[in-house]
C-alpha cells in the first residue's frame, strides 16, 4: 500500500524528506485557501484534510529518517492514520441528526496529529542544516496544528451545540440543518471556516474575543491549544534557530584556523 524507503541512500532520504516538507506546506495552505473561498467551495477543505492525512501516513515513517531504520511503530500509526480518514469523511458526510457521530473523528483526529506533530519535529530535530525546505516542514507543523484544531472545534460544536458563541449573536446555531457538508452560512453567524479563524486566534494567543467558548470541553480545547502554540514555536524553531547559529559559527571557525600547512613559524 505504501513504499518502503529501507534501500534509499542517505541523499535519496534527505532530498525526500525535504520533498514531504514542501508538500505538507502546499497541502495546508491549499486548506486555508479553500476556507477563504466562497462558502459554496469549503467543502474543498474536506479533500485538503484528506490530502494531509494521506502524506503523513506515507511520508512520516522510520525508512526516510537520517538512520534509515523501519520504525515498528509505522504500521500502527498508518492504521490510525485509515482510521482517522474513514472518521473525517464519515462526520463530513453525516446528517446532523447523527450528532454523535463528532465523537471518532475527536478521538482520532486528536491521537493522529498528536503522533504526526511528534514524528514531525523528530524528524526535523535531526535535520543536519537548517535551509528552506526545513522552515517549510515546520512551518507547515504549526499550521497542521490550527488546522486541527479548527476541525476538533467543529466537530465539537456539532456534538454538543452551543459549545461556541459569537459576540454578534450568541444564539444563532452553528449548522441548522442537513448535512455538515451542505450546511449555508446564510441564518448563522459561525461556520466552518470561522471556526478555524478561531482556532488560530486561540494557537497564536492573540485573543480577540469575537467568538467565545461556552462550554466546559470547548473552554479546555481552546486553552489546550493557547498552550501547545508557543510550546511549538519554542521548542521547534528554538531548535532550528540554535541549528543554524551552531552552523554559522562552525564555518566562521573553518574559516578563521587556516591548515597546519599556511600557519608561520
Amino acid at each position: 500500500m505504501f513504499p518502503r524507503h529501507a534501500r534509499l541512500s542517505d541523499g535519496a532520504r534527505l532530498r525526500r524528506r525535504h520533498r514531504f516538507y514542501t508538500h505538507l506546506l502546499l497541502v495546508t495552505l491549499f486548506v486555508l485557501v479553500c476556507l477563504a473561498l466562497p462558502s459554496n467551495l469549503h467543502s474543498l477543505a474536506g479533500v485538503g484534510y484528506s490530502l494531509a492525512t494521506l502524506l503523513m501516513m506515507a511520508e512520516l515513517e522510520g525508512t526516510i529518517r537520517h538512520g534509515g531504520k523501519v520504525n515498528p511503530r509505522d504500521l500502527p500509526y498508518r492504521l490510525l492514520g485509515v482510521l482517522c480518514l474513514l472518521a473525517q469523511w464519515f462526520w463530513y458526510l453525516t446528517p446532523l441528526s447523527q450528532r454523535q457521530s463528532g465523537w471518532p473523528l475527536l478521538v482520532l483526529t486528536t491521537l493522529f496529529v498528536s503522533w504526526s506533530v511528534v514524528r514531525l519535529v523528530a524528524f526535523l530535530a535531526e535535520e543536519r542544516s537548517v535551509n528552506g525546505r526545513v522552515l517549510m516542514g515546520a512551518i507547515s507543523g504549526y499550521l497542521l496544528l490550527g488546522l486541527t484544531a479548527g476541525l476538533l472545534f467543529t466537530g465539537l460544536e456539532t456534538i454538543q451545540p452551543g459549545s461556541f458563541s459569537s459576540l454578534h449573536d450568541p444564539e444563532m446555531p452553528l449548522f441548522p440543518s442537513g448535512p455538515i457538508a451542505d450546511a449555508t452560512p446564510l441564518g448563522r453567524v459561525l461556520d466552518f471556516s470561522r471556526m478555524n479563524y478561531f482556532a488560530f486566534v486561540c494557537l497564536t494567543t492573540v485573543g480577540f474575543g469575537d467568538v467565545l467558548p461556552m462550554t466546559p470541553p470547548a473552554q479546555i480545547s481552546t486553552v489546550a491549544f493557547s498552550v501547545i502554540g508557543p510550546i511549538y514555536m519554542a521548542v521547534v524553531m528554538g531548535m532550528l534557530i540554535g541549528r543554524y547559529a551552531s552552523g554559522n559559527n562552525g564555518r566562521a571557525a573553518e574559516r578563521e584556523d587556516p591548515p597546519d600547512g599556511g600557519r608561520l613559524g
